[in-house]
């Protein structure tokens, strides 16, 4: 299991996501790291676990009320060697942008809609699909969600009402989805309280999984992590 920590971006700084209602979100101020500072929240991750992937979500970039372009930039400019996904809504193709081999951009369903989701196969498969859902109903391009023409390898199933709550992860599409395409890697999103989540959706077929309420609050820490991971990792100050 790939535990990949997020980070949404809220008006330059990082906010605590719940349950979608992203006018409500409010600064980071956790015991994993008081400050909103990107850069912190970053440190605070790394200080749990070397993870080489970190989520990234541009909430003014998703809602249509500005960017973090060039935050974002400078961060992924400060950590070479780690890969992020970034996720800022409606994503147009541009072939003569050049991001940083470390830029993976996310495109989300609930930014798209059934006249512009061609636009999705210039991107061919350097790409995460994030197919996003409120308590039940699909958002965005319904067409995105059953025509298979439009998936990379690797797509995210984001259940935004779990978020930041303690509802656990939405099992069940997730084990639908693993089901109905095999083939495909589907990575959850949404709800994940604690290690004993993590082991069900290994069970189930997901092996990859975001995860922020649970790095905040200490549900899921430092041996959690190397326990599902299998592997030893040296004890540090302050880590336990």
């Amino acid at each position: 299991m790939k535990i990949i920590p997020v980070i949404d971006l809220k008006d330059g700084v990082v906010v605590h996501a719940r349950q979608g209602i992203r006018e409500h979100y409010q600064p980071i101020n956790t015991d994993l790291c008081q400050s909103a500072d990107i850069y912190d929240v970053i440190q605070a991750f790394m200080g749990i676990y070397d993870f080489d992937t970190v989520y990234i979500a541009d909430l003014n970039a998703i809602t249509g009320q500005g960017n973090h372009d060039r935050l974002i930039s400078e961060v992924l400019g400060c950590y070479p060697k780690k890969q992020f996904w970034i996720d800022k809504g409606y994503q147009p193709y541009d072939g003569s942008l050049r991001h940083p081999q470390n830029y993976l951009p996310v495109l989300g369903s609930e930014s798209y809609r059934d006249d512009n989701i061609s636009e999705i196969k210039a991107f061919e498969n350097n790409f995460i699909l994030s197919l996003d859902y409120s308590s039940s109903n699909a958002l965005g391009a319904e067409s995105l969600f059953s025509n298979q023409a439009f998936w990379p390898d690797n797509i995210i199933i984001m259940t935004l009402e779990r978020i930041g709550g303690n509802f656990g992860p939405d099992l069940k599409k997730l084990e639908w989805f693993c089901g109905q395409y095999p083939d495909k890697n589907f990575i959850a999103a949404g709800g994940i309280r604690n290690k004993q989540d993590l082991m069900i959706l290994s069970g189930i077929g997901i092996h990859q999984a975001l995860v922020a309420s649970a790095l905040h609050s200490g549900n899921i820490g430092p041996e959690d992590i190397a326990n599902i991971l299998g592997k030893k990792i040296p004890r540090q100050a302050g880590h336990f």
